[in-house]
């Protein structure tokens, strides 16, 4: 059995606890399969959902080459931290909670998604080469990707994997878009596009339009 208490007080409420039983039984793992692994390995990005110690939440997305999330074993993966706007919202999170969930989707072959749900941890990249540099297996371009040094990883053990299934992950078509990586470029970095600057704010500090 799978599941936070709330879903099973919901399951039992609106009578879907045969159909939720049967997913938990027969889709849900504590651990990355083969099929999941190589999935994971060709998908170029990943929705990060994390939490404060308060529950504030924030979701974000990581980008990279294929492959750019490594999985290490079937109960880890790590991910890079390039350089960014500076503020550090996911790693925040982090460091105050460890719970992170991880979206993939694959718009462009299957339409199905892969939820992980587990807990992580920030490790610097001296660190990291340290830590695996004897085994040898991921460590071929884990320095730079994509052109891009990381600054830093997150490892995730993962708890709970499972399919988020294609009826509703729409079937894109994949255009080519000169990618600008760690790029300082307002314009290749989209700008002020939603007008942000000229928004009037609350000096009270909840911003408002």
């Amino acid at each position: 059995m799978s599941g936070s208490s709330g879903e099973h007080v919901l399951q039992k409420r609106y009578g879907v606890e045969k159909r939720a039983n049967s997913f938990y039984e027969n889709q849900v793992l504590d651990f990355l399969n083969p099929a999941m692994r190589q999935f994971i390995a060709e998908q170029e990005m990943v929705f990060i959902a994390t939490a404060d110690s308060l529950g504030e939440c924030d979701c974000s997305l990581r980008a990279g080459l294929p492959g750019f999330v490594r999985v290490v074993d079937d109960k880890t993966l790590i991910y890079p931290e390039y350089k960014g706007n500076g503020v550090m919202a996911s790693l925040g999170n982090i460091s105050e909670n460890p719970n992170i969930g991880l979206f993939f989707a694959d718009f462009f072959r299957s339409t199905v998604g892969l939820h992980i749900n587990g807990s992580s941890e920030i490790i610097e990249s001296v660190e990291l080469m340290e830590h695996i540099n004897s085994s040898g297996e991921i460590v071929r371009d884990l320095e730079i990707t994509g052109g891009r040094k990381p600054e830093r990883w997150v490892t995730v053990h993962v708890e709970e994997a499972y399919i988020h299934c294609s009826k509703h992950i729409p079937l894109l078509k994949k255009l080519n878009k000169a990618i600008h990586w760690g790029t300082d470029d307002e314009a290749h970095k989209g700008g002020d596009y939603f007008k942000a600057k000229a928004s009037q704010r609350d000096t009270s500090g909840n911003d408002s339009a």
